[in-house]
């Protein structure tokens, strides 16, 4: 009785961080075998690893698909409006393999500007953009420049 009554008082004394009886090591009651740390066998342990090596070479596959995907965009980009290349883009790319696109979503917008590239440079888009022009000004520079040419060749013939 002395015995059991003896242990739950050093027993509560110690979690109180006071002391009272031989300190025992962490060390100890810690398990080397990551294993038994996380409560598996040595098998469920292995298999589990190999499973998370796989999700996170499926994850960084899946990320450099993404980061192709958006080179690819970019290099689109950079083709239609004539900017300078990136070999960034290009390695990304080369890295992620030749069968890299662009994802769905972007290939419809993609297809939607070329469409509406194409007919503004349609004779239909041109009559379009003529008619948003202000006639008046373009009618006021017209004369502004006649009158110019008038006035030059007033100056050089002395018969007009």
């Amino acid at each position: 009785m002395a015995f059991l009554m003896k242990s739950m008082l050093s027993n509560q004394v110690k979690n109180l961080g006071l002391g009272g009886g031989g300190e025992e090591s962490k060390e100890e009651n810690t398990p080397s075998d990551p294993a038994a740390a996380a409560g598996m066998t040595r098998e469920e342990y292995e298999e589990y690893q190999k499973q998370m090596v796989e999700e996170k070479m499926e994850r960084d596959a899946a990320f450099a698909q993404k980061k192709a995907e958006r080179a690819v965009l970019r290099v689109h980009l950079r083709e239609k409006y004539r900017l300078p290349k990136s070999e960034l883009d290009e390695n990304q790319i080369q890295m992620a393999g030749d069968d890299v696109g662009l994802p769905e979503d972007l290939q419809k917008m993609v297809a939607e500007d070329q469409e509406e590239e194409e007919d503004k440079d349609s004779i239909l888009g041109q009559l379009q953009n003529i008619q948003n022009m202000d006639m008046d000004a373009i009618k006021e520079k017209a004369q502004a420049t006649f009158t110019e040419m008038k006035q030059a060749a007033e100056q050089k013939c002395i018969m007009m």
